[in-house]
């Protein structure tokens, strides 16, 4: 049943992200005078509408897949059937820049719903998995830059990293590059300087690794947590902040090596060699014998794992100014991905559609509401964005029709605006079907 959670968030998020968008349209038409005839959310019929007293329609309707916001205007042939029950001005009579600021507010809408996101993540706080280097690969680009196991990358190209996500962000910048990408570590409370020559750099792959690869394992290090009390851990002398190096002399390093070797060990004493502070220490653990529910025998030694976590939190008034700088760094980051595919420079298959869509946002809202709220500011700015590109029927096109308006003094002819229409149309349907496409083949067994 899990794709029905998938829909569900689907649905949610789109909901959510249409709503607000035209909710921007909405509050600009009246500011400006419009009689508003109808705000709907989805397409088709309605299945849900009522009235207010300006006599504006609000409605849900059966397709979910966006909206739109009906304003009054007296060349339609059911003008006269949709005429305010108030003095209320016609949309062909609005001046070319109300008609810019009325088509600019509902992307607006969109910046700003990631700023309020951004700013209520900042003031409740948001847990993050600090971005410790678990593992290195044998001479990857990491190793060739001088990356270690330990080191806590602190900044990417001189953007902060606080979390895992965000150092994934910060490479996503540089994809279809060519140059140098500089990492900032922390080792030993020392800060070090690490320089990665790239070319092209994965420009032809889809739906790219871009920590896994510059060979830098996510994988978490072997340290100790805690350990329960009167089991071999803690019988054994394993101490919280224990970082195990060798177990019968095999070098050890991340957590997941240390749990095997354990697992496959039921019975028999191991000699782990350990790294408390600045000395080695040696313990001898013997990991009692346990049986699965399938069962399996295992090794068990009561002992659990370190997680590097950071919590970010920030007052009232800070979080202002980081919502803005999370805005416009992500903004400017979804705009650059998107002129690299414009240029080619990055695969457009990496456009994502609400089938990856559903996936991202169940995901997210199992690892917390915080992360659906983040992954929900990411793709409002993505939505403005897109409006906002020059193609007639979005809401780009229509300032381009407002500007060559005040140049020429004259508006474009209806005759001009319903081929361009035809012509939006045709390339907004072509790019909904070629992102189906690739959703679905993104996620065939074996793709």
């Amino acid at each position: 049943m899990d794709y029905l959670y998938y829909v569900f968030f689907l649905l949610v998020t789109l909901i959510v992200l249409v709503t607000f968008h035209e909710l921007g349209h909405f509050l600009m038409a009246r500011w400006a005078g419009l009689h508003v005839v109808r705000f709907s959310v989805g397409f088709g019929k309605p299945v849900l509408s009522w009235y207010d007293r300006h006599g504006t329609e609000f409605c849900i309707a059966m397709v979910p897949l966006g909206g739109y916001v009906r304003m009054y205007d007296r060349r339609d042939a059911d003008a006269a059937a949709h005429a305010p029950r108030r003095p209320a001005r016609s949309y062909d009579v609005l001046s070319p820049w109300w008609r810019i600021a009325v088509a600019l507010a509902g992307p607006a809408a969109n910046f700003v719903l990631a700023f309020v996101v951004f700013w209520i993540l900042s003031v409740m706080g948001v847990s993050s998995l600090v971005p410790i280097v678990g593992s290195v690969a044998e001479d990857s680009p990491a190793e060739l830059a001088d990356l270690r196991p330990g080191d806590e990358i602190v900044a990417v190209d001189g953007v902060d990293t606080p979390a895992w996500t965000d150092v994934s962000l910060a490479l996503a910048g540089r994809l279809g590059d060519t140059g140098v990408i500089q990492i900032r570590t922390k080792r030993s409370e020392s800060p070090v300087i690490h320089t990665v020559g790239i070319e092209d750099w994965l420009g032809s792959v889809q739906d790219p690794d871009t920590v896994g690869a510059l060979g830098i394992g996510v994988d978490q290090l072997a340290i100790i947590g805690g350990v329960e009390e009167g089991e071999a851990a803690s019988r054994g002398g394993l101490l919280a902040g224990d970082r195990i190096v060798a177990v019968d002399s095999e070098p050890v390093s991340l957590w997941s090596e240390f749990v095997a070797l354990v697992r496959e060990s039921a019975g028999r004493s191991l000699e782990v060699t350990v790294e408390r502070g600045a000395d080695l220490a040696t313990v001898r653990l013997t990991p009692a014998p346990r049986t699965g529910e399938d069962g399996t025998r295992y090794g068990y030694v009561g002992a659990w794992l370190d997680t590097p976590v950071r919590m970010v939190r920030y007052g009232p008034a800070e979080a202002l100014g980081r919502a803005a700088t999370e805005t416009y760094a992500k903004t400017v980051l979804t705009v650059e991905l998107l002129g690299k595919m414009l240029t080619l420079d990055v695969p457009a298959t990496n456009l994502a559609g609400p089938i990856t869509i559903g996936k991202v946002t169940g995901d997210s809202a199992r690892a917390g509401f915080d992360r659906f709220l983040w992954i929900l500011a990411l793709l409002s700015i993505s939505l403005g964005i897109i409006n906002l590109v020059p193609i007639p029927i979005l809401d780009g096109g229509h300032v381009v029709y407002s500007l060559v308006e005040i140049v020429r003094s004259k508006p474009v002819s209806i005759r001009a605006q319903a081929v361009g229409a035809q012509i939006g149309l045709a390339i907004v349907v072509g790019l909904m079907l070629f992102v189906f496409y690739v959703d679905i083949a993104r996620w065939l067994p074996g793709s």
